[in-house]
Parts: C-alpha cells; structure tokens; sequence
C-alpha cells in the first residue's frame, strides 16, 4: 500500500501566524485609539500585516516592506484582504498613529494564546521592581582599518579589520581580538550574574568558564 503523501499547501509563514489574531482584536484596539478615523486606504489590519512581514523578513527599509509585499500582492489579499502600502503611507502611518495600539495588541495576543494553549510562554505576574544582580548586555561590532594595516589585522583577503566586543555597564570598550575573530569570546572572562548577548556570543566552554568563577 502506498504511503499516502502530506497534503501540499500553499499558506505562507506570515497567513498562518496572522490566523492566529482573532479577527475582531484588531479592529477592537484600532477603535479604542482612534486610528480606524485616520485610516482610509491602509487599514489597520494591513498595518499590522506590514510590521509583521517587516520583522519576519528582516527587512532595513519602507523599500524592502512595500516593494516586497506588491510583489506578493495576490497572496496579501488571501490574509483577510490586506493590502500593500506605498511607501509614504506606511511611513506616514509609522509617524502618525498611536504606537500603543501595537504595544496592547501584543500583550491581547500572549493573553490569548496562553488561554488556548497550555503552557504558551512566560506567566508573567508584573515585572520586577529592581534586580538585585548585575546584569551586562554584550554584543560586538567590527572596526574597518586601513589597508596597511593587513599585517597585523587581516579580516578578509582584502579588508583590514578589527572585532570590538563591548559591554553596556562599562564606559570603556573591552580588549578586543584583531582579524577575522567571531563572537564567541574567546580567552574573555567577565565577573557578573546575568549576561545578555546574542546567539553568536556563547559557547559552551565561555559558559563553562564563567559558572566556575575563572
């Protein structure tokens, strides 16, 4: 007997996290802040639709959003009639309307999803007032340097550069490695509680190292 095959679909990453946002909360908050008003041809519902596709796509500029959802216009619509904006309107609306609206339709949105699902996210119970330990975040930026300076600090076969790691509870920047050194730290042992960094900054032994208190 054959094994039958998975049916094929053509729903997108963005249509299935948008099937997760009821249908009215949009509309309900767009009200409560007054930008269903101000809107005429871009709804608030393909505002929303627009933030979204800009972070899932990392897109850096109003031309990566708009030239890329008028590319995909047609699946656009099939998310409850969402439409494309031009480049004026989405920034006009960034500009102009009540940020909050967005701020309260996330936290809508975790309340309902940890209703309808068990153990979706952090439970959160307010935040706390003060920490009582040291909290560093780090993360690293690479330096251009000069072409003579090759010798000593090659990054690529023709570029001279120089990684900075930096921490934000410190005014000066850390010693940093020259040449092509990645994120991982290495031979960089910090004393503190909690560190925030990004996924490129931890490696088993740096972990390691700093739990054992070296």
């Amino acid at each position: 007997m054959k094994k039958k095959q998975p049916a094929r679909s053509d729903a997108t990453i963005l249509s299935q996290i948008c099937k997760q946002i009821p249908e009215h909360l949009v509309a309900k908050i767009a009200r409560k802040y007054e930008i269903d008003e101000q809107a005429r041809t871009f709804r608030p519902w393909s505002h929303v639709v627009s933030l979204l596709y800009a972070q899932l796509t990392h897109s850096i500029g109003l031309n990566d959003v708009c030239d890329g959802l008028a590319h995909h216009a047609t699946k656009l619509a099939a998310i409850r009639g969402a439409t494309p904006p031009a480049k004026n309107t989405l920034s006009h609306a960034n500009r102009t309307r009540d940020s909050d609206m967005m701020e309260e339709l996330f936290w809508e949105m975790l309340k309902h999803l940890q209703a309808t699902t068990q153990h979706f996210g952090i439970r959160y119970k307010g935040l706390p007032r003060r920490f009582k330990k040291t909290i560093s975040a780090i993360d690293s930026t690479t330096i251009t340097l000069l072409a003579n300076s090759m010798n000593w600090a090659k990054h690529r076969r023709r570029k001279a550069a120089a990684k900075m790691h930096l921490r934000l509870d410190l005014p000066t920047p850390i010693s940093p490695p020259y040449g092509p050194a990645t994120d991982s730290f290495n031979g960089l042992y910090i004393k503190s509680n909690f560190f925030a960094t990004n996924h490129g900054n931890c490696t088993i032994q740096r972990l390691t190292r700093t739990g054992s208190g070296r």
